[in-house]
């Protein structure tokens, strides 16, 4: 019995009594079998699954790579230069539409060299500042003649309204000038970046000229040329 019954006035029950009872079972409950615990620190090598050693499958089947033969070098493609020179009149010709003016293309060929010229006014876009877009068009035509042609060896130069020989007499005459200014302060003078077809008229124009010589240093695009006494 948890709690008795309460009595109240004149001897009414003022609260029910409160008894905890159990069902008692009609059978009696199994003991359910435990498996037996493993002593500490027995060794349980007989119930260890043996380690396989570990294969590496995927490449098990596969054929072992050849080795590769050494690729053969290309054949020098020797081209007309005529045909070389057509080409780039043909390229250049777009390339002149492309650009929304007029201009005649021409080729000319001396001491190995093909020259092809663009001559025609308002030209100056296709030249650009300090000949910029000129260099790119010959780079891009050079280009354009390897892929149709094969050719790799023939000196192909691209000139647009007479911009190269400007630039070549300018360019000596300047030369020149900074070479007699070496000549009488005995100090060498370094010139602005130039391209290297630049440096090349500087050198070509200073290499009979007394008392100076010239050389190149610097990396590309600010490569520059030094005058200085011989």
């Amino acid at each position: 019995m948890v709690e008795e019954p309460k009595q109240g006035l004149f001897g009414r029950t003022r609260g029910e009594a409160r008894v905890r009872a159990r069902i008692k079972p009609s059978t009696p409950r199994g003991k359910t079998e435990r498996r037996p615990r493993r002593e500490k620190g027995a060794e349980k090598s007989g119930e260890r699954r043996e380690q396989r050693p570990r294969t590496n499958n995927r490449n098990s089947d596969r054929p072992a790579r050849e080795p590769r033969e050494p690729r053969e070098p290309r054949e020098k493609v020797e081209v007309d230069p005529a045909v070389v020179g057509q080409a780039a009149t043909d390229f250049l010709a777009g390339l002149v539409t492309a650009f929304g003016t007029t201009g005649d293309v021409k080729v000319h060929r001396e001491e190995g060299e093909i020259e092809v010229r663009v001559e025609g006014t308002e030209l100056g876009l296709m030249v650009g500042p300090g000949g910029a877009t000129l260099l790119a068009i010959q780079d891009l035509t050079r280009v354009a003649s390897q892929r149709r042609l094969g050719d790799q060896d023939s000196r192909l130069r691209i000139d647009i309204a007479g911009y190269r020989e400007r630039r070549r007499e300018a360019l000596s005459r300047f030369a020149n000038k900074v070479a007699e200014e070496v000549k009488e302060t005995g100090s060498a003078r370094m010139l602005e970046p130039m391209s290297s077809a630049d440096r090349k008229i500087v050198h070509d124009t200073l290499v009979e000229f007394e008392g100076v010589s010239t050389r190149s240093e610097g990396e590309d695009p600010r490569r520059r040329v030094v005058v200085e006494p011989a």
